[in-house]
């Protein structure tokens, strides 16, 4: 069970937006536009896309009406530039970093499957759809991301641990971190988690 996952759990129990990153960059990617085509260099190499392009393309959407009264952020941020530029625009309550090994990681991530038409996410094992390939919501055959294989996940995970370190740091001593060992029953821990977190804008991070 993915940070993902446990971002749409909170969001239907807090009744607050779950923002997906990775789903804003890929709206934009399917999009065609400008900074889409700019994204997409980037995804489809297993690399991080630039600060400043998700910083834009996330502000942008916390400026939306249906965050004014909280939001859920799930894969941001994943740098210090990028906390530094929500804590002076959009700043947090709680921060939640789950921890899990990288070979669980992995076993999560090559999973997945993707609708491309409406971007509900599967997985082969926890979350199959009725149909093989077929999505239950609108019927489009699913996909699997390009990114999402065992080398391209060491070597984005081998990054993000050296990013993310800093980003911990800052909101440690801002007394907002979270840490949440995420291994084990995923109901049981979803909602674990959701009694420790008392306050409407939360942010979702993975590590090992």
């Amino acid at each position: 069970m993915g940070k993902g996952t446990y971002s749409s759990i909170l969001s239907k129990e807090l009744r607050i937006p779950h923002l997906s990153t990775g789903e804003l960059l890929r709206r934009e990617i399917s999009m065609k536009t400008e900074l889409g085509r700019e994204v997409e260099s980037y995804v489809s190499r297993g690399l991080l896309v630039p600060d400043k392009i998700v910083n834009d393309i996330v502000a942008k959407r916390l400026c939306a009406s249906d965050c004014a009264n909280g939001f859920i952020l799930d894969g941001y941020p994943r740098t210090l530039p990028q906390a530094v530029f929500l804590e002076e625009h959009f700043p947090l309550d709680k921060v939640v970093l789950l921890q899990a090994s990288l070979e669980t990681i992995i076993e999560r991530i090559c999973g997945r499957l993707y609708c491309p038409n409406c971007g509900e996410t599967y997985h082969v094992s926890w979350k199959p759809p009725k149909r093989d390939n077929i999505c239950d919501k609108c019927g489009a055959k699913l996909t699997r991301r390009t990114d999402d294989s065992p080398e391209v996940i060491k070597r984005r995970y081998e990054e993000y641990l050296a990013t993310v370190s800093p980003v911990v740091d800052f909101y440690k001593k801002l007394g907002k971190l979270v840490p949440f060992r995420a291994e084990g029953d995923s109901q049981i821990l979803a909602y674990s988690l959701l009694r420790e977190l008392s306050s409407s804008r939360t942010e979702i991070l993975v590590e090992k």
